[in-house]
This record gives C-alpha cells, sequence and structure tokens, in this order.
C-alpha cells in the first residue's frame, strides 16, 4: 500500500492526497456493500447510536490516513518506514498511562535504538523536507491514538449493536462509510476540487487503475488490522509492522531510485533492526507474563 501510494503520489506527481484517500475509502463501501447484499458476508446496520460511538475514532482514522498520504509526498519510502517506529515508542507510552501496562527493560531499549535511528536518519537523510517530517511525526501520533482507543470502541460499540457483536467487515464498512463525509468536506477545504478540474491525469485509464488497486489494498489493510487487533494487543499491532520494513524499505529505495549516503543507509539499517529487536522483546515479555 505505501508503495502504491507512493508511485501515485510521487510518480504521476498526483498533488490531491486527500482526494486519493477518499476515492480508496469509496471503493472498501462499494465492495464490502455489494458483498453483503450477495450474502457473502453479513454486516451490522449503522444506527445512529453506533455511529455516535465510532465516530471519534473515526476522525483519528481520518486524520492517519492523510497524514500519511502528505508524508509519502515529500519523504522516501525507508525513511518512512524508520520514522513510523516513533508509533511503537508512543504507543507503549500511551498504553502505561491508559492502561497501567507495564514493559520490560529490553522492550524500553528497542524503543530506544528506535528514537535514536529516527533522528539519525533524518539528520543523515540526502532528501529531507521539513514539511514531510513534520506531517509524519503528526501521522505517528494519530497512529499511536488510532490503535489505542480503537479497541475500547469496539467494545462499546458491541453493546450497542442489534446482534451485540460486532465483526471486521462491519467495522471496515462503518470506518470507511463515516470517513467519506469527513474526506469530501476536506477535499473542498484544501481546495482539491480546483486541483483535480485542472489536472490531465484523470483521463488516463493506467492512472484510474493504480488508484482503483490501491482502494482494494486498503480494503485488505482495514479487514485485517480489525481482525488483528480483535486478536491481540495495540502494542502487538503496532510491532508486527516492524518486520515487513527490510524489505519495504529496500524495495522503496531501488524502485524510486533515492539518492543516499553511507550513513543514511546504515541509520535505516539500524532503525530496522531496532524494529526486529523490539518485535523479539515483545515476544520475550508476552512469554514471560504468559
Amino acid at each position: 500500500m505505501i508503495l502504491v501510494n507512493k508511485f501515485v503520489l510521487s510518480g504521476y506527481n498526483f498533488d490531491a492526497g486527500i482526494s486519493l484517500m477518499v476515492y480508496q475509502n469509496f471503493i472498501s463501501v462499494i465492495t464490502v456493500t455489494i458483498l453483503s447484499f450477495l450474502g457473502v458476508i453479513s454486516t451490522e446496520p449503522l444506527t445512529w447510536r453506533l455511529i455516535k460511538v465510532w465516530l471519534p475514532v473515526n476522525v483519528i482514522f481520518v486524520g492517519m490516513l492523510i497524514t500519511s498520504m502528505f508524508s509519502l509526498k515529500y519523504i522516501n519510502v525507508a525513511m518512512v518506514t524508520v520514522l513510523k517506529n516513533v508509533t511503537n515508542v508512543i504507543t507503549a507510552v500511551g498504553e502505561m498511562y491508559l492502561f497501567n501496562k507495564r514493559h520490560d527493560n529490553r522492550v524500553w531499549a528497542a524503543l530506544f535504538l528506535m528514537i535514536i535511528s529516527a533522528i539519525s536518519g533524518g539528520i543523515t537523510d540526502l532528501s529531507f523536507h521539513a514539511v514531510g517530517y513534520a506531517w509524519q511525526i503528526i501521522n505517528c501520533f494519530l497512529t499511536a491514538s488510532y490503535s489505542l482507543t480503537l479497541r475500547r470502541v469496539m467494545d462499546t460499540a458491541k453493546q450497542v449493536t442489534k446482534s451485540g457483536n460486532l465483526n471486521e467487515f462491519s467495522m471496515v464498512l462503518l470506518n470507511n462509510s463515516l470517513s467519506l463525509p469527513l474526506g469530501v468536506l476536506l477535499v473542498i477545504v484544501f481546495n482539491e476540487v480546483d486541483y483535480l478540474s485542472r489536472t490531465p491525469l484523470l483521463r488516463l485509464p493506467s492512472f484510474w487503475l493504480v488508484m482503483t488497486l490501491s482502494g482494494f489494498l486498503g480494503l485488505a489493510i482495514s479487514f485485517t488490522s480489525m481482525w488483528f487487533l480483535h486478536q491481540t494487543g495495540a502494542t502487538t499491532y503496532s510491532l508486527v509492522g516492524s518486520l515487513n520494513k527490510i524489505p519495504l524499505s529496500v524495495a522503496g529505495i531501488l524502485l524510486f531510485k533515492v539518492p543516499t549516503s553511507l550513513e543514511n543507509s546504515a541509520s535505516i539499517f539500524f532503525g530496522l533492526l531496532a524494529g526486529v529487536f523490539f518485535a523479539r522483546a515483545k515476544m520475550w515479555e508476552r512469554s514471560q507474563s504468559g
């Protein structure tokens, strides 16, 4: 998803990240609605009580997606993956204060390494862009807030549904449906309508194909992240992403021909290793508590 979004925003030089998010979520809503209508999946009816419970986490969800788009426009994929490690730090601190969850010293050591790698990576980044880094830091806070609040909201939402349950497809439909009016409002506020009316990209079939593919990827991510949070905790949810960052970073550098130095490459590699170390520390912590 990161590679496809980077390709759309930078490869095609598409300058309407919010519109891309709205289109991706629209694809998800249409797909889930059709599958539900055909009886392939079951979804809960969207009631006002359910919408009111879910709305706060949805605002965070929209903010998380949009800031990710904005940061990807300016920062190379490898640095985005390293900076995303900061999310793990914020999530761990949040769990400690919100849920009184204590973390092992190995986990804190890994988190410290992540912070060091993010700072050193930023300092040695040959394509450093202050605006992109600012958006990515905001994205880290929003992503951590999303994973911390989602579990609590899921439990509350179940109590206001007719069946007393809320499956992954219902949550995906709820999240993406609520994001559409908010997304359209932001498209107008950020004046993307003017850009969309002028860009020749919307007349390219290949561009629409890539955009639609990204929509289906977005649906897959929504469903799998909901299911994963159902089964695990917020920190586990954020740490597993650390393991796929190694091939992602290498692919990002090679595919987009990113100018890099030995120092920056070392910082990125150091950050990726810190992510793997963090995953192992969390696994060890869980085995001890279990």
